[in-house]
């Protein structure tokens, strides 16, 4: 499932669509599952101190049920690609999308905890399909002059349905009369916040219908005249269509399916590239980024804001963590990856510092002090602030490219799957922590943020400006 190789030859460099508008909406359409996958992922932070007051679950339990969507995630990455081999991309956005639905329709009308936890799961199964799915088609069906810019609106999509739950939660809350608890045509507010994915869920499976299947699936299993007629549609009528043909043939005949025994080395385990991979992907997590979407409208009500504040503060979050990603998008291929790394580490640890001090004063008639309260507001905008124009995006732009062609799908899989594992440790560990120590839960973060620092400086190398065939 990866993106074709071209050639000067078959024009397809230079290629300009006579119907950009057309290659925009399937792009934007094969995009919704990053929404989805967005939109999924921050969704349960408006629902989490309901589930624990509907259940009487502590901390622990409570942070298993938020997590568990996690084990789906990696299973359905792992399985998406050779799925989507097998039966199309296509196919494989439709399965996804009846995921989402069931899920959604099943979390909103859970009979016991056991069994939310189940369509948890079934969504994060979704979700990992579709943060596979997604990018892999867009790269396939994008003309090679627009593909930088086209392959971000996966990134983008993500962002923006994380921001986009917030705000739904909002609207529902409010309608609840600020409880989350509060009943809305018979079900509870917090309900109908994990049900509304329906209507996204069943968008993504339209939408399926009305963009075609990607070229280079369409050649492996021997529709080339079809393949030719949808070159054609997003790289323009002035392409050589056979050589384009050709060159897809003659690439998927010679690449080489990397194997987990690839990426082994004799000293270490894997190779050192490999392991500088499974620390970008670490490091991404550990800084406690998800805490900022999966919990930040508990955190808000732990020190003292109402649950609409909050509500509305973790919407703002969501703004600021979009603003970063258009910063980062703009300034990836200009000042390179590696500085806007060390930038994001630098401006990610200060942010957290300031929370883990915020966070240590003691409440007053259950709130912070006036100027913690404010510094832990400020600080927490500004860590997503240079998280989102840094690490949020430079790590898969890195992931990318770092790896040599011979290993680099292998070592994408491994690095993803380290990815979703300090993802998960990070989610299931906040509730306890926070109820531990709050501060000092983010001074741990803190000491993460500062240690990317010299790890980036060390073992990180600028991969701008560089062909793929260079990287080794």
């Amino acid at each position: 499932m990866t993106s074709t190789s071209q050639t000067p030859g078959s024009g397809a460099r230079a290629a300009h669509p006579e119907h950009l508008g057309h290659v925009i909406f399937i792009t934007a359409a094969a995009a919704m599952g990053g929404f989805l996958f967005g939109y999924d992922s921050a969704v349960i932070n408006g629902a989490v101190e309901a589930i624990r007051d509907r259940y009487g679950i502590g901390s622990g339990t409570l942070a298993q049920v938020i997590a568990i969507a996690l084990i789906g995630c990696a299973i359905g990455a792992a399985t998406a690609g050779r799925v989507a081999d097998r039966i199309g991309r296509i196919r494989c956005m439709r399965i996804a999308s009846v995921l989402f639905t069931i899920s959604a329709i099943g979390s909103a009308l859970p009979f016991a905890l056991w069994d939310l936890a189940f369509w948890r799961i079934i969504g994060g199964f979704a979700i990992g399909m579709a943060s596979v799915i997604g990018p892999a088609y867009i790269a396939e069906v994008s003309p090679a002059a627009y593909r930088g810019r086209l392959g971000s609106f996966q990134q983008a999509a993500i962002v923006i349905g994380i921001a986009i739950s917030q705000l739904v939660n909002f609207g529902i809350l409010q309608l609840a009369d600020g409880k989350q608890r509060g009943t809305i045509g018979g079900l509870e507010a917090w309900q109908w916040m994990l049900g509304v994915m329906v209507v996204p869920a069943l968008l993504y499976g339209l939408l399926s219908f009305a963009i075609p299947e990607s070229p280079r699936y369409l050649i492996s299993v021997g529709k080339n005249e079809r393949a030719k007629e949808i070159l054609a549609e997003v790289e323009g009528k002035e392409v050589d269509l056979d050589a384009r043909v050709a060159e897809i043939q003659t690439a998927m005949h010679r690449e080489h399916k990397s194997t987990f025994k690839d990426l082994l080395g004799s000293r270490f385990g894997f190779l050192p590239i490999v392991w500088v991979g499974i620390g970008l992907s670490v490091f991404q997590q550990l800084v406690g980024i998800n805490v900022a979407f999966y919990y930040s409208a508990t955190l808000w009500q732990s020190v003292g804001i109402d649950p609409t504040a909050s509500f509305f503060w973790s919407f703002t979050t969501s703004i600021v963590n979009i603003i970063g990603t258009v910063i980062a998008m703009v300034l990836v291929d200009r000042v390179g990856r590696k500085p806007l790394a060390l930038a994001g580490s630098t401006g990610m640890a200060i942010a957290l510092a300031c929370e883990a001090w915020a966070f240590s004063a003691d409440l007053v008639n259950g709130k912070l002090p006036t100027t913690q309260g404010v510094v832990a507001l400020v600080a927490a905008h500004g860590f997503v602030l240079f998280f989102a124009l840094s690490w949020g995006v430079v790590v898969w732009v890195f992931l990318g490219e770092m790896f040599p062609n011979k290993i680099r799908a292998a070592a994408l899989g491994v690095a993803a799957s380290a990815q979703w594992i300090a993802n998960w440790a990070i989610t299931a560990s906040f509730p306890s922590l926070a109820d531990w120590n709050l501060s000092g839960t983010y001074i741990i973060y803190t000491c993460f943020a500062v240690l990317s620092i010299p790890f980036v400086l060390k073992f990180v190398k600028e991969t701008k400006g560089k062909a793929l065939e260079e990287m080794g």
